[in-house]
């Protein structure tokens, strides 16, 4: 199971960071490993001193595929999840500062972190109109709509297909809206889709 990333996926994101708005998706790749178990809290790794919440829409896919064209790719998915993808921020910038990979800042244990999934045929909604935020001790700090993406999921999954080769189960995190921040021990963090809290857990 791959866990597959894109960043700067939303305009005002990509603006917060200073960071130009792509002109192709970017992607990067989370193992296995960085999945944070149900029922188990995010533990802030000891290599960084600044861990930031990023929350994101997560499609599962359901099939076998390679070189998708988009108006095929929606056959590939018909489930989603939210996600929090955690950033170790300084160690971010000091790999972009001297020209390395980000793995050591995106990749590491229990940094990618994803509720149950629920299909879109219960949810009612068209996978371009998803509503979804996050609260942290109670109060909202992101909140974004699929609609707002810069790449759709179809758009996604077609170039990230050119590349990898997609199999049952890999993950798409497709990108996190503005208002990162840092966590802090003990903050409570709940994820609410179309509403509805779905997921929550605690930092330490």
């Amino acid at each position: 199971m791959k866990i597959i990333c894109i960043g700067r996926n939303y305009a005002k994101h990509a603006e917060e960071l200073n960071n130009p708005i792509p002109q192709e998706p970017v992607v990067f790749l989370k193992p296995d490993t960085a999945i944070l178990l149900k029922k188990h809290p995010f533990f802030i790794p000891e290599h960084s001193n600044d861990v930031h919440y990023e929350i994101e829409v997560v499609v599962k896919i359901n099939r076998l595929g390679k070189h998708i064209e988009p108006r095929f790719a929606h056959k590939y998915y018909n489930e989603i999840a939210l996600g929090i993808d955690f950033t170790a921020r300084d160690v971010q910038e000091d790999c972009k500062k001297n020209g390395l990979p980000w793995e050591k800042a995106k990749a590491f244990d229990g940094s990618a972190a994803v509720s149950n999934f629920f299909s879109l045929e219960s949810l009612k909604k068209n996978i371009n109109n998803i509503d979804f935020y996050l609260d942290i001790n109670g109060k909202k700090v992101q909140e974004g709509n699929t609609k707002q993406m810069l790449f759709s999921v179809d758009e996604l999954i077609s170039h990230v297909s050119k590349y990898f080769t997609l199999k049952t189960g890999d993950l798409i995190f497709t990108g996190t809206p503005a208002g990162v921040g840092p966590v802090q021990r003990e903050d409570l963090l709940e994820l609410y889709l179309e509403g509805k809290r779905i997921f929550y857990f605690n930092v330490k």
